[in-house]
């Protein structure tokens, strides 16, 4: 059946559709006439009011103007003039006297007419107090915990001394010289690396460092370490104690035989207080570990974490860290030391210190069983209670001859007129050797080094308001020269080793005598000789003759004045400014950059890949 495909049909409109219906005019409606209001005029009636056309309203003629308003100045008769009151008015009488017609008030005694109180019996009246709290001496503790009991037994024990010999009872944290461990273990030392039964590629690489024969330190404390022992060492700053504990880690890694290495589990660690100290430990035992075939990495604080976390997920053998970024990576799953078969923990007693002993429990607990080694330039008891935890028997070395040792570096303490300061602190800093001066603040050091640039002295500065890449740089330009002097706080007395230190000068005294150990280890390094120099007022030396008596130190003391020969003497002669090869211009442009040769002397340089070599060939041939 075809179908059909005619448009369908629809229901016709009504004729009316479509068209708007008209509405008849306002005034065409069917009244008869236009509206009016109620009075018969035109226009409309409202409720509230009648509307007339602006053209129909009437104005009122039948008006009268105003009349001029009366002036009220001129219809007033004057003001007459007011009597005076000084005039009419009788004086005022005087006042009657009251002290004269009233009797004397009689004394009363308050003692004769009171009876006298009778005396109260506190202790006979008053009934015991029951379910209160029992002040016994010998009660039990609040807390019956074992931890808490031995932690207020110990805390009475060390401060029942302190509070018996002051006078009020209290306690206070002073400068005391602590006393020193002591060991009872004797180890047999060696002459050579050699003969300490070293891999002959770390006694090649010693002997190119510099290092032909072990120090005191090394000779008596590597032996014992690699056998196994815990090891506590003293030594001065620069007798060698990073390559003490440095060659045990590399050397027994290198007996272990070539063990892949898994990711976030170091076999070694070494914790350091500061991040120039990890630095400087970092550059010596990197070269240790490459010349057998290992790897050493850095963590410290300061810079983003990226790369360390790279660094770890592609496993290392040695890490060197310090406490505080090393547990925000262990918080964060980074880095697992349950694998660290040795640790070491350099400037011991400063580790130990307020701040520092949590966190190096925290993580030699998550070490385990490993062996422990602590190194520093003052061992003493302040570590002993960490010693008595993790180091039951430690073997405990003592460089002999440093008690008094005054042979390498001299202690001169200049004593002067304030206002002659700052000539004889410019004169010292002008010599040809380099200097380190030691502040108290950090703004101090700003604006002494800003004065001695002005002066003409080139000075770096080394404080803890810089950020790592501005500390490297300055002690790279401390240490190649660039710079002679080098004004810093105590963040640069531990660990920072420059050569050629000349004298190092305390504008501002310490406050213990560690930290003036410390300080003066920075000259007299590795065998040189070196100067201290401590600028006093005059008469106000008891702080700096406490500070050596504690250290066990003898100093000299010379009055000195602008000129003097002495000064000259430890200064030596002026120095000419340095002579810069290369200065940094930052981002100039001043040489235009042939971008075609560059790429060039790249394609050169990288070895070519046959992959993407082909990949290149079709393209060109398109």
């Amino acid at each position: 059946m075809p179908k059909d495909f005619s448009a369908p049909s629809r229901a016709s409109k009504p004729a009316g559709a479509g068209k708007k219906r008209a509405v008849a005019p306002k005034w065409d409606s069917a009244r008869s006439e236009a509206p009016a209001k109620r009075d018969g005029r035109k226009g409309y009636a409202s409720n509230k009011g009648d509307y007339v056309p602006k053209s129909e309203r009437i104005v009122e003629v039948d008006r009268k103007p105003r009349t001029a308003r009366p002036d009220s100045e001129s219809d007033r008769k004057p003001r007459t003039a007011r009597p005076a009151f000084d005039g009419d008015r009788k004086p005022r009488t005087s006042r009657p006297d009251f002290d004269a017609d009233r009797k004397p008030r009689a004394s009363r005694d308050f003692d004769g007419d009171r009876k006298p109180r009778a005396a109260r019996d506190f202790d006979g009246d008053r009934k015991p107090r029951t379910g209160g709290r029992d002040f016994d001496p010998a009660r039990k503790t609040f807390s019956e915990r074992p931890d808490r009991v031995a932690r207020d037994n110990d805390r009475n024990k060390t401060f029942e001394g302190a509070r018996a010999k002051s006078s009020t009872g209290k306690t206070f944290s002073q400068d005391v010289k602590l006393e020193r461990l002591e060991s009872a273990t004797d180890a047999a030392t060696f002459a050579t690396f050699q003969e300490m039964d070293l891999p002959d590629r770390l006694t090649q690489e010693l002997a190119k460092m510099g290092a032909a024969t072990p120090f005191p330190i090394q000779a008596a404390t590597i032996p014992v370490a690699m056998a196994g022992q815990d090891v506590l060492g003293r030594g001065k700053t620069g007798s060698g104690k990073t390559i003490a504990f440095g060659v045990p880690l590399v050397a027994m890694l290198a007996a272990a035989g070539n063990q892949p290495r898994e990711a976030r589990k170091p076999r070694a660690l070494v914790l350091a207080p500061t991040r120039e100290l990890a630095e400087q430990i970092d550059r010596t035992l990197s070269q240790l570990a490459k010349s057998v075939g290992f790897f050493t990495t850095t963590i410290y604080g300061g810079v983003p974490q990226f790369r360390q976390e790279q660094a770890l997920k592609r496993g290392v053998d040695i890490a060197i860290a310090t406490p505080g970024r090393l547990e925000d990576l262990m918080a964060q799953g980074l880095v697992d030391l349950s694998g660290v078969e040795r640790i070491v923990i350099d400037e011991a007693d400063h580790m130990c210190e307020l701040g520092f002993v949590e966190p190096v429990t925290r993580i030699l607990e998550a070490t385990g069983d490993s062996q422990k080694l602590l190194f520093s330039a003052t061992l003493d008891k302040q570590v002993a209670n960490l010693v008595k935890r993790f180091m039951p028997n430690p073997y405990v070395y003592e460089v002999p001859g440093e008690v008094n040792e005054t042979s390498d570096i001299d202690h001169i303490v200049l004593t002067m007129e304030p206002r002659d300061r700052s000539q004889i602190f410019h004169r010292l800093v002008q010599g040809e050797g380099k200097s380190i001066v030691f502040v108290r603040t950090k703004a101090t050091a700003e604006a002494l080094s800003q004065s001695l640039n002005d002066a003409g002295v080139s000075t770096a500065r080394l404080h803890g308001d810089l950020n790592q890449a501005q500390r490297t740089k300055n002690l790279e330009r401390f240490t190649h020269g660039a710079a002679r002097v080098m004004i810093a706080t105590d963040v640069a007395a531990r660990g920072i080793h420059v050569d050629d230190v000349k004298l190092v000068i305390q504008l501002d005294l310490p406050e213990e005598y560690k930290t003036y150990l410390h300080r003066a280890g920075r000259t007299g390094r590795a065998g040189r000789s070196g100067t201290v120099v401590s600028l006093v007022p005059l008469g106000r030396t008891r702080k700096v003759e406490g500070l050596l008596e504690r250290a066990d130190r003898k100093a000299k003391y010379v009055h000195v004045t602008p000129g003097d020969k002495v000064i000259s003497d430890l200064a030596g002669p002026i120095a000419p400014p340095p002579i810069v090869d290369s200065l940094d211009f930052g981002d100039s442009r001043f040489e235009t950059t042939n971008k075609s040769a560059v790429k060039k002397n790249l394609r050169e340089r990288s070895s070519g890949n046959k992959l993407y070599a082909a990949k290149d060939r079709r393209f060109r041939q398109r």
